[in-house]
């Protein structure tokens, strides 16, 4: 790996080029400065970030020792919590406030609907995440099984096209009813004095057409602020088909998506790292593109232009043709050797990430045309931060790089992830730290599980990872996120956010499941594709969010902080031989699955079948959950090493038949030798010892191997 001196600091060549010929040319930042203002970041909160993970340490020393002293004990709530306040981890509340986050984006201010997360090292999954802004609603029904069953057969089935176009109808009854009869009867669509024909029970939910009044290509609604494109075109197969002339339902569907540097992406080097920031720059000055091979097809990808219409009063309207996006950073634990420090070594992450991620988003604020943010925002989600004074510490990185990049005070607005259990703990003074940046909280099953486990490794055996989400702490974690970003007053101004839905292949069962999250209160959801994200966006057509946000403010009793802290223990639970079997060899099988495509191919996130070949939409999160369920049951003496390591060679052949189609696989049985198996029984076997439980550290080091062995062998 080749270096370059840069202000004390030794860069990687290939990212230090990146910077140098792309991100800094065009940003209006002077290269000295940005230097000099990247090895005063890393050189004056470094030391301070290194404290942060110490005090990490020494509080999670503190309660394994309070578990020790008191194990075989009954639980005690009430000694518990005092003893969490007394060593710090939990903070004292203060008064109650409102955020002061300056204006941000309509996505967050005043819409609700779904949010991709994707890998911002794949260009194409990013770029089809941007234009996930619009999703056709046909296409996404016919081609799934969101009508209970899937299509068959190739061509056009006319019989499956009049169940799609049934379900449109009944969507336009729901979403924009007309003031006599139904939908299901238009036999005409046209605009008369500013006015739909036939009208609507709501006449202001008309909001434009294309064409001429009397002759109409496309009618367009609005539900809930989210927008609603009827195609009208006689000659395609639907419209032909359809009384109406109706080609195509296509609605508003990914309104914000995040462009993940972090849980999704297999970023270990500077090479990798500058892969990462060069996308981001792309997306950010509208140059991204990708040449995609389809149907024997080569063409070009590119991010879409904005929507344009008339308005009912003849004048022009514009829509975003675009989602929102915000970049998700790295956490404060990892180090990286894209640069070295002044003494050689290797810097935090996450502050290279605050640094660059930012100069390539300043772009976007700076060019003409269509803008990702039409504030003058910058959005930063970061994850894996523990408590107030880590996300205070946040705050002060991007205080600090807002001044080196010459950009007024609270332009880099923050996402906040609620996943780790001193921060759900705290969340009302996380909030107050960032309360003049927070945009977005959200909540994530797994990787709050994971630190859940890691957390309370020492109190005594977990219970199965199936049953807990059936535990009062999940439901209390859920609904204090909603209950305290309501009250810190984020509702209008912040995003309120939920989970991932982690089966991309069962659609009817998001469509009949997903809707329980804007019932919650959140105004966005994550959905593992585009085409899911269009199915989630009818369920913001049948909730009105906000409403539902003021409706939970003023009736519901808030989340109790004793119920987010009860520790899920099995107890007295006796697990048969076939429950231990089966917790066994599905958390191995779903370990090997994932490790192996991100140690042996640089895959961060993809569809990894599980024990029973269902396709799940995977990152380290899942990881995370499953490494430490072992764990944990490894240390209280549920499972041996020994049936631990057979679980994983039986496993093995199992991601080894399921991988058998990918010419790049490398298969893990018979040997059991190779780095990516090696991997996920460091995962396991050193689980209790790795930070917070984070699996970054093994993988990272071992996919540093696995690269070292390939440019080896090739040499």
């Amino acid at each position: 790996m080749g270096r370059v001196e840069k202000a004390g600091l030794r860069v990687d060549e290939t990212l230090a080029a990146f910077v140098n010929e792309h991100a800094l040319p065009g940003s209006g930042v002077e290269p000295r400065r940005f230097w000099e203002g990247l090895s005063a970041l890393l050189h004056e909160f470094g030391p301070r970030n290194r404290a942060l993970l110490e005090r990490r340490e020494e509080l999670q020393s503190a309660i394994d020792a309070w578990h020790v002293s008191r194990r075989g004990a009954a639980p005690d709530p009430a000694a518990y919590r005092d003893f969490l306040a007394e060593i710090g981890y939990l903070l004292p509340e203060g008064e109650d406030f409102q955020i002061e986050t300056p204006v941000t984006d309509p996505e967050f201010a005043l819409l609700a609907g779904p949010q991709l997360v994707v890998p911002i090292t794949n260009a194409r999954y990013a770029i089809n995440a941007a234009n996930a802004r619009w999703g056709s609603l046909y296409d996404a029904l016919y081609g799934t099984d969101a009508l209970g069953d899937l299509p068959q057969g190739k061509g056009y089935d006319a019989a499956r096209g009049a169940r799609v176009i049934g379900w449109g109808r009944d969507f336009l009854d729901s979403a924009a009813p007309l003031a006599q009869g139904s939908w299901a009867a238009v036999q005409r669509l046209s605009v008369s004095d500013g006015a739909l024909v036939p009208a609507l029970r709501e006449p202001a939910k008309f909001a434009g057409y294309r064409g001429t009044g009397t002759d109409p290509t496309d009618i367009f609604l609005k539900n809930n602020g989210l927008l609603i494109r009827i195609v009208i075109d006689p000659s395609k197969p639907v419209g032909a088909q359809d009384q109406a002339g109706i080609a195509d339902i296509v609605i508003e569907s990914a309104l914000s998506v995040i462009m993940d540097c972090e849980d999704s992406v297999a970023c270990v080097d500077g090479e990798d790292k500058a892969l990462a920031y060069a996308n981001w720059l792309g997306l950010m000055d509208g140059s991204l593109a990708e040449k995609v091979e389809k149907a024997g097809q080569t063409f070009t990808r590119r991010l879409n232009p904005d929507v344009r219409f008339t308005a009912p009063d003849g004048s022009d309207a514009t829509a975003k043709g675009r989602a929102l996006m915000l970049v998700r950073n790295v956490g404060h634990l990892m180090t990286t050797p894209a640069v070295l420090d002044r003494d050689g070594a290797e810097v935090y992450e996450g502050l290279l990430d605050a640094m660059i991620t930012t100069l390539c988003a300043k772009r976007d604020l700076d060019r003409e045309g269509p803008k990702n943010s039409v504030t003058q925002s910058i959005y930063v989600v970061k994850p894996k931060m523990h408590g107030p004074q880590e996300v205070a510490f946040a705050c002060e990185i991007f205080d600090f790089v807002e001044d080196v990049l010459g950009l007024p005070r609270h332009t880099v607005k923050l996402g906040i992830m609620d996943e780790e259990r001193r921060t759900s703990a705290n969340l009302k003074e996380c909030i107050r730290a960032a309360r003049h940046r927070v945009a977005f909280i959200n909540t994530g099953f797994l990787d709050r599980t994971g630190d859940e486990i890691h957390t309370s490794m020492e109190a005594g055996a977990m219970l199965a990872k199936g049953e807990m989400k059936a535990q009062p702490w999940i439901s209390a974690y859920e609904d204090r996120n909603v209950d305290i970003g309501l009250a810190c007053g984020l509702s209008g101004k912040a995003q309120i956010g939920k989970g991932m839905w982690a089966v991309p292949d069962r659609m009817a069962e998001m469509l009949e499941q997903k809707i329980a999250h804007p019932l919650s209160g959140a105004n966005t959801a994550w959905v593992p594709s585009p085409t899911a994200a269009t199915l989630h966006a009818t369920h913001y057509h049948k909730v009105d969010v906000f409403a539902r946000q003021a409706q939970i403010a003023a009736l519901r009793r808030p989340a109790r902080l004793d119920e987010l802290l009860a520790i899920p223990l099995a107890g007295g639970r006796n697990y048969s031989d076939a429950e231990i079997a089966r917790e066994l060899e599905n958390n191995c099988q779903g370990i090997l699955g994932y490790v192996v495509r991100w140690i042996d191919q640089g895959v961060g996130c993809s569809k990894v079948p599980d024990i029973n070949d269902v396709g799940l939409m995977e990152d380290r999160a899942t990881l995370r959950i499953s490494a430490q369920a072992l764990a944990n049951w490894l240390h209280h003496g549920i499972v041996t090493d020994r049936q631990v390591m057979d679980a994983f060679r039986k496993m093995a052949a199992v991601v080894d038949r399921q991988n058998a189609g990918d010419p790049a696989y490398v298969p893990m049985a018979p040997g059991f030798d190779g780095v990516a198996f090696q991997a996920a029984c460091d995962l396991v076997f050193l689980g209790r010892m790795q930070p917070s439980g984070y699996t970054e550290p093994v993988l990272h080091a071992r996919r540093l191997q696995a690269k070292a062995e390939r440019t080896s062998r090739a040499a």
